[in-house]
């Protein structure tokens, strides 16, 4: 009577909920933490790894996305959903001190801005032509 395996349909919830984290991108507070100095020149210089798109050489730190060329880097400069990730950048990340004041804990001292520009093409960018790498 249990009638055989049912099957599943297209819009299934846990189909969703598996592509979702499969998809997720890094949050703001992890993008933040990638902007200071010292991770910023680890994640601008990487090694050649091919599993990666354009072996991990054409990165934006801001957005958390490696691209397959420079052309294709540049041309996300200057698109929208770049430039909408710069303005969320701008405020400083939500801490727990700074929820604490809000819930009552001391005086509430709103989030300051900061300016974020985008990260400059000329010597950030790793090229391996000139870069002498080895390939294990």
């Amino acid at each position: 009577m249990g009638g055989g395996p049912k099957r599943r349909k297209k819009s299934s919830p846990g189909l969703k909920r598996l592509l979702k984290t499969k998809r997720k991108t890094k949050d703001l507070d992890q993008i933040d933490d990638d902007l200071k100095e010292e991770n910023i020149h680890k994640l601008l210089h990487q090694e050649v790894d091919p599993d990666l798109p354009g072996d991990a050489q054409h990165y934006c730190v801001h957005c958390a996305r490696y691209f397959i060329n420079r052309e294709a880097l540049k041309t996300h400069f200057k698109s929208k959903p770049h430039k909408k990730r710069l303005k969320s950048l701008e405020l400083e990340p939500y801490t727990i001190e700074e929820s604490e004041r809000a819930g009552g804990l001391g005086s509430y001292i709103p989030p300051k801005k900061r300016k974020i520009e985008t990260q400059p093409m000329d010597d950030e960018t790793f090229d391996p032509t000139k870069e002498d790498v080895d390939m294990k």
